[in-house]
């Protein structure tokens, strides 16, 4: 794996998902009367710009996504600026990038599903049930062949895995075919699985359901592709899916189940590297939804300096009946969150060198 094939990649779907980010902020407060002071490609300094109606855009030398610069953020003294608008108006611009990121797979989605590609089709057999996990005492043994979760067909490993961790905390129906007869068994996805020792002697995780899996027929791929009508659909359900997946990794998270994985842009880019090696270019596309849905979420959060941070002091004017938190004070709390960030980030990329100085994946 060169580091172009990680770096130019990546390098894309930052900037588009960042550019997608700032659309939102741009077009809201156009629509809104917000002025837009800058619409910025790329980062300063700057290359080259024009004004056109009390804006300017600008073109800059970094080239790692843009920027929107409204005007007064924090201050409503100035006439046009966003701190001087309705609520309403503020929570919207505000939110409108996040909003985005959570539109923009539709899209991606949408598009992947339409390119042809190559699903596995070899159907999942279950290589070991752990004893006393939900699965051996559900009745399942070494040998099933897994056919259907909850009516959904399951075609491979992956779609066995995805219905399982879609339905943690739940029972769910595996419809296998154990000894030449089909069946249904009942089965509970667990949120903290305990742990057990491999014929290796290593300290495995039991799984949310406690069974081993590989592909009964290795190697078996049919191409699928779908009209624009059908795609879509299936982006809005990914979309979803995408969604619950994070969700029930934040409640594992607080269960004991698993603990959050970290990366920065270091690591983000060796992983989109380690998805181009394995499966080309084409699964770059899921790849940049399930970022693109990271970014909503992460700037939603009330973390200061980020959007979910400014709502935050837009929600407590609600609740406080107008009455503002003085703008020096909201701009200083702003500020030490930057600095916050800024430090979490030199430490996240510290460690993301050293696993890949030593060779590691962000998965092992």
């Amino acid at each position: 794996m060169t580091v172009l094939n990680s770096i130019l990649p990546f390098a894309g779907i930052l900037i588009a998902l960042i550019v997608a980010h700032e659309m939102g902020h741009f077009f809201t407060a156009k629509l809104t009367g917000v002025r837009v002071l800058e619409a910025g490609l790329g980062y300063p300094p700057r290359i080259w710009g024009f004004t056109y109606k009390d804006t300017l855009y600008s073109i800059n030398a970094l080239p790692l996504g843009g920027f929107v610069r409204l005007l007064g953020e924090e201050d409503p003294d100035e006439p046009g600026s966003l701190a001087a608008k309705p609520h309403w108006v503020r929570v919207l611009v505000l939110a409108s990038g996040s909003g985005m990121n959570f539109l923009l797979p539709f899209v991606l989605f949408t598009i992947s599903f339409m390119i042809p590609r190559d699903v596995a089709t070899g159907l999942t057999q279950i290589t070991q049930v752990i004893p006393g996990s939900p699965a051996a005492e559900a009745g399942l043994k070494e040998g099933d062949v897994i056919f259907a979760i909850n009516g959904h067909e399951v075609r491979n490993t992956a779609e066995v895995s995805n219905q399982i961790l879609l339905n943690m905390g739940n029972t769910v129906t595996m419809t296998v075919k154990q000894e030449g007869e089909v069946k249904d068994f009942r089965v509970k996805a667990r949120w903290a699985p305990p742990t057990y020792i491999d014929a290796e002697g290593k300290k495995q995780r039991q799984g949310p359901t406690g069974i081993q899996l590989a592909p009964l027929y290795p190697g078996m791929t049919q191409s699928e592709s779908f009209p624009l009508w059908e795609a879509f659909p299936k982006s809005i359900q990914s979309t979803v899916e995408t969604l619950t997946l994070a969700r029930n990794e934040i409640i594992s998270w607080t269960k004991g189940g698993s603990s959050p994985g970290v990366a920065g842009p270091v690591g983000i880019a060796q992983v989109t590297g380690e998805v181009v090696k394995e499966s080309g270019y084409r699964p770059l596309l899921d790849f940049a939804a399930l970022l693109s849905i990271n970014l909503g979420i992460v700037n939603i959060l009330p973390i200061p300096m980020l959007d979910g941070g400014r709502l935050v002091f837009v929600l407590l004017e609600i609740v406080r009946r107008g009455k503002r938190i003085a703008p020096q004070k909201e701009a200083l709390v702003h500020l030490i969150g930057l600095a916050l960030i800024l430090t979490f980030a030199v430490v996240v990329t510290y460690f993301d060198i050293l696993r890949v100085l030593r060779g590691e994946s962000l998965f092992r």
